[in-house]
């Protein structure tokens, strides 16, 4: 049973031969390549099973990009006269690339991390604390205690610290815990 009639692709010389470098590159991401490679196909007439079949791809993963170049093939029309040939290869390029991808929201802002941070560098006498070093459970507590975050665990507190390389101390900002069987004096 045929399904939709699949989206007409015409490149132009210009596009068709970006698309061929793309495909003879070395440092082509093969993602990349294999994307050049069914438009090619398309612009050759070649049916969507057919170029799933050849590029071990699925139907859907073909329609995809015929329909995403196809969409876009009017404004690669006015730019490929508009800009120079890396530009526009540029323009390629990204046309190709997967569409950016939203992820989950930050949970703690740059500023909230800046005071954690902030909060690091202070002695833990200053906050009242009879300990000489902050350990991730005491800078937890003590950031939840000033307001800074309502919400945090001393796992995430140290993964802040250690993504941040200080320069101006050669010894560690936290404590470190204590292995077993160690006899302190």
């Amino acid at each position: 049973m045929p399904g939709p009639k699949p989206e007409l692709i015409e490149l132009t010389p210009t596009q068709e031969s970006i698309l061929e470098r793309l495909v003879r590159r070395e440092k082509s991401s093969q993602q990349l390549v294999r994307r050049s490679r069914i438009i090619l196909a398309a612009n050759q007439g070649t049916a969507n099973e057919q170029i799933a079949r050849t590029l071990s791809v699925s139907c859907y993963t073909v329609r995809t990009w015929r329909l995403r170049w196809a969409k876009a093939s009017e404004n690669l029309a006015v730019c490929e006269a508009e800009e120079t040939e890396k530009d526009y290869s540029n323009r390629i390029v990204n046309l190709l690339s997967d569409n950016a991808r939203s992820g989950a929201p930050p949970t703690f802002s740059a500023q909230q991390i800046c005071q954690i941070v902030a909060l690091a560098c202070e002695p833990p006498s200053q906050s009242g604390r009879p300990i000489t070093h902050w350990t991730p459970t005491d800078l937890a507590d003590e950031s939840i205690k000033r307001g800074i975050v309502k919400s945090i665990s001393p796992r995430h507190v140290g993964r802040f610290l250690k993504a941040v390389r200080f320069e101006t101390s050669p010894m560690s900002v936290l404590a470190q815990p204590e292995k077993r069987g160690d006899v302190r004096c």
